[in-house]
């Protein structure tokens, strides 16, 4: 999956990996030594993350079900609780620098691309 930033013309993610089912979305990034450039997990349906037992920070887009940015986080590191986002649809998760690299901000619009 890919996923455009319409409003910066830019891609946050061109290599992404879909979370849709609980497994998938429980394991998230658990086991994965690094993310490149571009790549990234979408995780569907999610409100909360947490980063417990990863080995590396990452940068975190909370996107409501109309694909816009309704909160960002930069450089979560490993060993936290994000916060709950009650209207969040959509969690994408990135490597860090992502979000600054691409000026994505909060009310941006976004569109996945399967």
């Amino acid at each position: 999956m890919r996923v455009f930033n319409q409003t910066r013309n830019v891609f946050l993610v061109s290599q992404g990996r879909v979370a849709d089912t609980f497994w998938l979305r429980l394991r998230g990034l658990l086991g994965t030594a690094s993310l490149q450039n571009e790549e990234g997990l979408i995780l569907v349906g999610e409100k909360s993350i947490h980063t417990f037992f990863m080995k590396f920070p990452i940068d975190v887009v909370y996107v409501d079900k109309n694909f816009k940015v309704i909160r960002t986080d930069n450089n979560m590191t490993p060993y936290r609780l994000g916060p709950f986002v009650g209207q969040s649809a959509f969690v994408v998760e990135m490597p860090v620098g992502s979000i600054v690299s691409t000026a994505t901000e909060v009310g941006d619009q976004l569109k996945f691309e399967y």
